[in-house]
């Protein structure tokens, strides 16, 4: 089993970036507001506003979609399915078929669901404006992830094309990028903060408080049966074919067309054919109060 809570995908707006280009846009501002006063130079001022306005908007749009994996999700799609009788030893493969239990299945935290190769459960928690200095490196009037649980398994994918199966190296040791979308199924309000007794018991046990915040959970999960897409390098050992992590790290290159910078992909992929399909537990929602 693959614990993939703390797992982070690279940002490709690098932190220095930001700290550089903002007081340098603040810089450009404040010369252009004098110029502006003293000169009476409209048109100087209103070029470096703009220019601040569509930089700011780039930066704040990739890292939105830095947040959502849209690159890696938009490489996938654009990757063709490859045939595994086809295919020869150290190739980078995209398989597409359904997947089943290794030695080890999985089991959601919430909801319950068996026989899973990848479950994934995050509360979330909506942080105002707090000035203690336990939450000052936080950000605020934002929901932040509070509590995440995330595990992988060893699983088998059955090629659709070509209908031989193989192993996905997706445990232990191996870094995993999962595309998988949560579905929302607690949610408090400023007005109805009521838990119900599941909830409550599913906190209690992990020691997390409820009283006196807004709470969010979500849930996502691939059961057995349920199709897949996988992106990794293919290997061969005794005549078992094996999908593992690619040695290197993956750039997704520059997506112009979306103007999302180039994200880099260091592990497998794991994501659902369709985008429709993304949320796996479409099953009721519980409404807190």
């Amino acid at each position: 089993m693959n614990d993939l809570s703390n797992a982070v995908v690279r940002d490709p707006v690098p932190g220095l970036a930001v700290y550089v280009l903002v007081p340098l846009l603040l810089i450009g501002l404040s010369v252009s507001l004098f110029i502006l006063i003293v000169v009476h130079n409209v048109a100087f001022f209103l070029c470096v506003l703009i220019i601040s306005a569509i930089v700011t908007s780039f930066i704040v749009w990739n890292r939105i979609n830095w947040n959502r994996k849209t690159a890696i999700s938009l490489f996938l799609r654009g990757l063709p399915d490859s045939d595994l009788a086809l295919a020869h030893e150290g190739q980078l493969v995209k398989i597409t078929g359904l997947a089943s239990c290794g030695s080890v299945s999985l089991e959601s935290s919430y909801e319950k669901a068996a026989r899973c190769i990848y479950t994934s459960t995050c509360l979330y928690e909506y942080r105002g404006f707090n000035l203690s200095p336990a939450n000052f490196n936080k950000s605020c009037f934002r929901w932040s992830l509070a509590y995440c649980e995330r595990f992988c398994s060893d699983f088998f994918i059955t090629d659709r094309k070509s209908g031989i199966r193989a192993v996905v190296k997706a445990g232990s040791g191996c870094n995993v990028i999962p595309l998988i979308v949560d579905s929302k199924l607690v949610t408090t309000t400023r007005r109805c903060r009521v838990l119900s007794a599941h909830m409550r018991k599913w906190l209690a046990y992990r020691n997390l408080r409820s009283e006196g915040r807004l709470l969010r959970l979500e849930e996502g999960y691939v059961r057995e049966g349920s199709s897949v897409s996988v992106f990794g390098m293919l290997r061969r050992n005794d005549n078992v074919l094996m999908i593992v992590q690619p040695p290197e790290i993956i750039s997704t290159g520059c997506l112009c067309h979306k103007l999302l910078l180039p994200s880099d992909v260091d592990g497998l992929i794991l994501g659902v054919p369709d985008v429709a399909a993304q949320v796996t537990n479409t099953g009721s929602i519980e409404g807190e109060c």
